[in-house]
């Protein structure tokens, strides 16, 4: 084990001292090279920010306001009557949450699996959700705003249908892992 805690606690030191050797013993300009870079790193955040700060911005208006909790209840009786776990109507937050926020989904998930256990149904399913999803939103505002893409409707279908599949794919294998 200490052979393996001493490889990560130097690997990063390594790589940030290996590479700009590296790349001076080739000639390349590592300093004029880095700021290019940093440039072009900094001119690509200026161009995502306002898709960043209205996603932002919608995600807070869509919590504070209530909405996930008053769609968290209206999905509530569906899940009964598909005679799911009572308790499962918990995870729907974090269902919804995911695809927009991936900070916000983890604060949910957090506060699933204090309030459930670890070990519980919703701390299992919540764990596996946080794993088998993503962050659907934000992908589509970063990755496609950086580059100019501003028709992403089929990206938006199928990311969502992956968030579903995700979901229910996380549903089955817990229930069939756990119980």
């Amino acid at each position: 084990m200490n052979v393996i805690a001493g490889i990560s606690r130097w690997a990063i030191p390594l790589l940030l001292l290996l590479i700009p050797v590296l790349a001076y013993l080739r000639k390349v300009p590592v300093y004029e090279s880095f700021v290019a870079g940093a440039e072009d790193g900094f001119k690509t955040g200026v161009k995502i920010l306002p898709f960043l700060i209205g996603m932002l911005v919608s995600i807070r208006v869509f919590v504070d306001s209530g909405a996930l909790v008053i769609v968290s209840r209206w999905l509530q009786p569906l899940f009964m009557s598909l005679g799911l776990d009572p308790n499962f109507a918990d995870i729907i937050p974090l269902a919804i949450m995911r695809p927009l926020s991936g900070s916000g989904a983890l604060g949910v998930a957090t506060q699933l699996i204090n309030q459930h256990g670890p070990d519980s149904f919703i701390g299992r399913l919540a764990s596996t959700l946080q794993g088998s999803t993503d962050t659907t939103f934000f992908v589509l505002t970063v990755y496609f705003g950086s580059v100019g893409i501003k028709k992403y409707r089929y990206a938006l279908k199928l990311g969502l249908l992956a968030d579903v599949i995700g979901l229910i794919a996380s549903v089955w294998i817990v229930h069939k892992t756990f119980y």
